[in-house]
């Protein structure tokens, strides 16, 4: 195939059982089950077995998983010490692909992908994804701290993976409805087939590189503003536009400019983003939960959902993930520039299933290209050679 197709829109670039999207009908599935059954009855870490294992786990299974994440969570102060050194005013996603880079200099334990075979261990590679999993949001809580002159607060082996992660960050235990809600969210970010973040982790794994490796270039590939760094811009615009009374000017004159409507459209979705219902839902429980009050962020985004869906509901334009999420972490107190940061949290989930079923069929990515450049020619000495 010589045909060139920018961003390989529409061209397969593996073959995958761990999810699935019908974006006519605004369906994901993780292993067949659909993500709106899962968001209403799983756990995050059940999700996650799930998506490992390609099966629902027994209480058992998942017992013996749970365990596992709580006594990993902790890491080497040498990671701390490296995070005190780095600027305080970095970006939390920046300051998280640096930090799991650097996991394999502190856990080494790649041995079982030296060799021209991928590894067929699977206890190595379910050790090192629960090792991942389980230090992925202690390093983001701890960088909320270290960032602003404190020290880290301690994980708690008592608090499941959602309750943990925001009691870090907080310092606080929170309200058991939050902590579901939070959980909530997880499962909704930790899968969404072959996206740019998920192809990154994908041809880094296809090299056989370390999965500390792996994920690092799958947090690089997320951070941008196209892909999960949206739900930032999201706020950042929501905020812009101010009310909802401003809403139908705001929008008239980005469509006029051709500006892009963050949260947004989707490549895979003709419809509403399953996930965008979802989330929308959440916020309305939250909401009711904490008195009615809408917020002003929320006010705004409903009524820029309606007048979108009259400019650009013929086009196939509705909420993503992306519009919902960053507007819930607001209202949990959770600072904006980490939104893409619990959105990495959640997604190594995904990433690391690619990263195992990737190493089953192993082989490495090399593809072609459409040459655009000079033909072949002499080379000229530097005294020849005449101004364009």
């Amino acid at each position: 195939m010589n045909e060139y197709l920018p961003g390989l829109e529409g061209v397969p670039a593996t073959k995958s059982n761990i999810s699935d999207i019908d974006g006519d009908k605004g369906i994901l599935s993780y292993r067949g089950y659909p993500i709106s059954q899962l968001a209403e009855h799983s756990t995050f870490e059940e999700t996650t077995l799930l998506l490992l294992d390609g099966q629902l786990p027994t209480s058992d299974t998942l017992a013996v998983f749970d365990d596992q994440l709580r006594k990993n969570r902790r890491v080497k102060y040498n990671i701390r010490n490296m995070m005190m050194s780095l600027p305080a005013t970095g970006h939390p996603m920046e300051m998280l692909q640096t930090a799991v880079a650097s996991l394999g200099m502190f856990y080494p334990g790649s041995e079982c992908l030296t060799g021209g075979d991928a590894c067929a261990d699977l206890d190595y590679v379910r050790n090192m994804t629960v090792k991942i999993i389980a230090r992925m949001p202690v390093m983001v809580t701890m960088w909320e701290h270290i960032r602003n002159g404190y020290d880290p607060v301690a994980p708690r082996a008592d608090l499941n993976y959602a309750a943990n992660f925001l009691y870090m960050f907080t310092g606080q235990e929170h309200d058991p409805f939050v902590v579901d809600i939070f959980d909530k969210c997880l499962i909704l970010h930790a899968e969404h087939t072959i996206n740019a973040s998920t192809f990154a982790a994908l041809v880094a794994g296809s090299t056989l590189t370390s999965p500390y490796g792996v994920v690092a270039a799958a947090i690089g590939t997320l951070s941008g503003p196209l892909h999960g760094g949206a739900n930032e811009k999201v706020v950042a615009m929501l905020k812009q536009i101010g009310s909802p009374s401003k809403v139908k000017a705001w929008l008239d004159n980005a469509l006029a400019n051709k500006e892009k409507i963050w949260g947004m459209g989707h490549r895979e979705y003709n419809v509403k983003d399953p996930r965008a219902t979802i989330l929308q839902k959440f916020m309305e429980s939250y909401i009711k939960q904490k008195g009615g009050k809408l917020s002003a962020l929320f006010e705004t985004a409903l009524a820029l959902e309606e007048v979108a869906q009259e400019r650009l509901g013929a086009k196939g334009v509705y909420p993503n993930v992306d519009y919902y999420s960053g507007i819930l972490y607001s209202e949990i107190g959770i600072p904006v520039d980490q939104f893409t940061s619990i959105f990495a949290v959640a997604r190594s989930a995904g990433w690391l299933a690619h990263w195992r079923e990737q190493l089953s069929n192993n082989r490495i990515f090399r593809p072609t290209q459409v040459y655009t450049g000079s033909p072949t020619r002499d080379y000229v000495p530097i005294k020849k050679r005449r101004a364009p």
